[in-house]
């Protein structure tokens, strides 16, 4: 762990920031022992409904489509034994350490409020493992998004039962081995617990909560490098005057065009031509505000949509103590994420896409009057040709990851289930868009930078000179061709580390992440 300083964890009161946090770095989590008596309450009701002998779903019953089998008090926790095992059907690569991380916070989350019906000890067995940094190994591909991400979650809980695997120390073992290492026991679970820890839409959320973050982290990226590219561009700093934009009131755009004047504040370069010829910039300059900024209000809906997901009990029946109910809904269907990621990768796409026509216009000789290609001897060097054509390439494949997913429905359980959300790989995908972004974004950084040092002797903002120094360190000058991946790998690391983010809120008084944050 990280942070020797613990989290307490209170159910239902993660913020954004407490997410945000806990996905980059291990923490130490510990539950507000307030919640205890809530989670006691609704395991005693499952308790007295198998004592009394009533038949409710999810506790006496089979599953799905066999939800009309009774099933005998004797065979009960054999039943969640067998349902935990014969649902761990997931293929592919293992899901990150970082999503498994989020996924067992957000289970917990959800288990400890109390709706679920489940002991103490199974979410402590959950917690022992998430503050181990034991994880199990969960493969990502499995979940349509209904019933909960019903065959990932199956793999996380198969490693409470000793089944499965889990990484500990960062090796990857069977589960039973690090239940040995850690000191516990297999759990041998009561009425309706598997259900329960299967039940949810935590592994979605998860994705999409990720796909978020990297998605501020490169939105915050492009907002530098698009007032790079205005500069060496020699664009005007009039389309980000706040009466254009408060008259439309479009509050992500507004955001975006006072970022864009505290970044060129200052500019020589600017400076060098407020009495130019030229009467308007190409869109992809001038329209940064509204488009930028729409990206920002989605970005926040986004935000507002998954921080109640991440907080939200999800599994199926739900237990009412005070009444000594227990309800059978559908919380487990995971529209909210799959509206949530689709819209979160129609908006990384278009940061993609303005990035790259930006660094179409800077290699463009007859759009910025700077050498073609941003080198010496054009023809002799090729320059930055065939990286833009790289940064092409992603936007395009972009367009394609960005198809919705929510629109999508295939029938299961024998037509039980039958709209479903296919909100876990709405949500995976977002790390490919946010990855293939990201490298976009630094490429045009490279670019922007390119064409900022081609107008010495003037000089860019103060600001933009800071991000200037931060590529350069990384990326020298292009005198002429040499192999530029490793110098777009280089800059990538940057978007991704969240530097520009981080810059922005340094210089500009402005929190990217704060303004995702409800």
């Amino acid at each position: 762990m990280t942070d020797a300083s613990p989290f307490v964890l209170s159910p239902g009161q993660l913020n954004m920031t407490d997410l945000h946090s806990l996905w980059q770095a291990p923490r130490r989590v510990e539950l507000d022992p307030a919640c205890g008596g809530a989670v006691d309450d609704a395991a005693r009701v499952v308790a007295e409904i198998v004592r009394e002998g009533r038949t409710v779903y999810g506790v006496n019953t089979g599953f799905g489509s066999l939800a009309s089998t009774t099933i005998a008090a004797k065979q009960l926790s054999e039943l969640q034994r067998r349902l935990v095992m014969s649902h761990a059907a997931g293929v592919g690569a293992p899901l990150s350490g970082r999503v498994v991380r989020l996924i067992l916070l957000l289970k917990i989350n959800a288990l400890a409020r109390g709706h679920s019906g489940i002991r103490r000890q199974v979410i402590d067995a959950l917690l022992a493992l998430l503050n181990a940094d034991a994880l199990p190994v969960i493969p990502a591909k499995g979940s349509v998004g209904a019933s909960g991400d019903l065959a990932p979650l199956a793999h996380l809980a198969a490693v409470l039962l000793g089944e499965g695997e889990a990484t500990l120390g960062g090796v990857r073992q069977p589960a039973e081995e690090v239940l040995r290492k850690l000191g516990m026991e297999p759990i041998e679970l009561a009425a309706k617990e598997g259900l329960a820890l299967l039940n949810g839409t935590q592994v979605s959320t998860a994705l999409a909560l990720e796909g978020l973050f990297a998605g501020v982290d490169v939105f915050a990226a492009a907002l530098t490098a698009g007032a790079m590219s205005v500069d060496a561009m020699l664009g005007s700093d009039t389309p980000f005057d706040p009466r254009i934009h408060e008259v439309r009131g479009q509050p992500g755009q507004i955001v975006v065009a006072r970022l864009m004047r505290e970044l060129l504040d200052g500019s020589e370069i600017r400076a060098s031509h407020l009495d130019c010829d030229r009467v308007q910039d190409p869109y992809s300059l001038r329209c940064q505000p509204q488009v930028m900024g729409a990206v920002l209000d989605t970005l926040e809906t986004a935000a507002i949509t998954l921080l109640r997901e991440a907080n939200a009990v999800s599994d199926n029946p739900l237990v009412f103590p005070e009444q000594g109910e227990v309800l059978s809904g559908g919380n487990f269907h995971a529209e909210p994420v799959a509206f949530a990621a689709d819209a979160l990768a129609v908006a990384l796409s278009e940061i993609g896409s303005l990035s790259e026509r930006r660094t179409a216009l800077l290699v463009d000789a007859h759009m910025s009057a700077l050498p073609a290609f941003l080198v010496a001897e054009p023809g002799l060097n090729s320059g930055f040709m065939i990286a833009q054509v790289t940064a092409a390439a992603l936007a395009s494949e972009n367009k394609i990851l960005a198809h919705p997913a929510a629109v999508d429905s295939l029938p299961t359980s024998a037509n039980q289930e039958d709209h479903v959300s296919m909100a876990a790989h709405a949500a995976r995908r977002l790390s490919d868009i946010a990855w293939n972004c990201g490298h976009v974004v630094a490429i045009e950084l490279l670019a922007a930078a390119q064409g900022i040092d081609l107008r010495r002797p003037l000089r860019t903002s103060p600001r933009l000179a800071e991000a200037l120094t931060a590529v350069r360190e990384r990326a020298a000058f292009l005198e002429q061709d040499r192999i530029m991946a490793p110098d777009i790998a280089a800059v990538f690391e940057l978007v991704a580390a969240g530097h520009f983010g981080q810059a922005l809120s340094d210089t500009a008084g402005t929190s990217i992440l704060a303004c995702v944050a409800p």
